[in-house]
């Protein structure tokens, strides 16, 4: 983002605005820490901010400041209707597509309020007047903060700003250890510890409280590891029975696609999980090194993401995904064993 464009949001900002922060369906830690701390931030400018998921999200990120305002449009479509028809600016944060955001794609597209895109996924539809991508960056969280620091305001950053942005660093970045990690997201995560963030205490609420059913879940997910012998790659399958059998919740199966790329000597991990209602077989992808399951995911299943992490989808059955993904293995051979 140029230093021309950040003068022009600043006017644009300097004076009380309707704004209406968007983050992707089905958000995870980044999206709702990114679209609620940048909430908190347009606050103190006393805007009249709000922040409209697609849909709900788990319950693992409900508890923090901010949470009990943000509008679900699949519940409260009218208001989240007139709020996106009568809003001045428009904050699309951690997707790059308006797809991504389900059934309000159709809202966004009408509405006439400037959008400003905040993202680091690759190849960013051209949608908004302004545009601050950046495929380097850990997380959008990051993204907020560095936007935040180059309208000149790091000052404002309170606890409440500090524990949202923290969430999602800490979420999109796997506790730290991704490489997507650098000295410039640790040192802004220390700055967060500094103005509030209480970093034990987002880590416990995230990762260690689970439900009992969850846990069995894992169970299940792990008992369904496979290995594909020669080319370095794991996958595991949750049909729709198990999740039943389990009492599957939004967000039970964050995280378990890692189970499988931890493995010694794999390099490529997948999970896939049948949706009965859409109707669909939702696909999350990783990898270590150079292998890049965004390119993978966009040329086989109608997806993307990053490099290393990315997401897809088959409207084949779950049976036939399978099938499909080990077919397609072998293409991918030499690239698989040179990591």
């Amino acid at each position: 983002m140029t230093h021309s464009e950040i003068e022009k949001i600043k006017k644009l900002l300097a004076s009380p605005k309707n704004i209406v922060i968007v983050p992707h369906k089905n958000p995870d830690g980044d999206a709702i820490g990114s679209t609620i701390g940048l909430y908190h931030y347009l606050l103190k400018y006393n805007h009249n901010a709000t922040v409209i998921s697609p849909n709900d999200y788990p319950s693992f990120l409900k508890w923090i400041p901010g949470n009990e305002h943000v509008l679900i449009y699949d519940y409260q479509t009218a208001a989240s209707k007139s709020l996106i028809e009568n809003a001045d600016i428009i904050f699309t944060l951690d997707f790059n597509a308006l797809h991504r955001t389900g059934q309000m794609e159709i809202a966004l597209e009408h509405s006439k309020a400037i959008k400003i895109l905040i993202d680091h996924h690759q190849a960013p539809q051209d949608y908004a007047k302004y545009i601050y991508s950046d495929v380097s960056m850990s997380s959008t969280c990051q993204m907020v903060y560095q936007f935040i620091e180059m309208l000149g305001d790091t000052k404002l950053i309170d606890s409440n700003i500090a524990t949202c942005l923290y969430l999602g660093i800490m979420t999109d970045t796997g506790s730290f250890r991704f490489s997507c990690t650098s000295s410039k997201t640790h040192l802004i995560t220390a700055d967060l510890i500094e103005k509030g963030a209480n970093n034990a205490y987002i880590h416990n609420q995230v990762y260690d409280t689970n439900s009992y059913e969850r846990l069995q879940l894992l169970g299940c997910a792990l008992n369904n590891l496979k290995v594909v012998s020669g080319l370095r790659t794991a996958y595991i399958s949750l049909s729709q029975e198990e999740l039943n059998k389990y009492n599957f919740k939004k967000g039970d199966t964050e995280g378990v696609v890692n189970y499988g790329l931890s493995l010694e000597n794999i390099v490529f991990a997948a999970i896939f999980i049948e949706d009965k209602q859409e109707g669909i077989i939702k696909i999350s992808l990783r990898s270590k090194g150079n292998f890049s399951v965004n390119d993978f995911s966009r040329m086989h299943f109608n997806g993307g993401g990053h490099i290393n992490a990315a997401g897809g989808r088959s409207e084949l059955s779950l049976n036939d995904t399978i099938k499909k993904f080990i077919a397609i293995l072998p293409d991918y051979s030499n690239a698989l064993n040179d990591e």
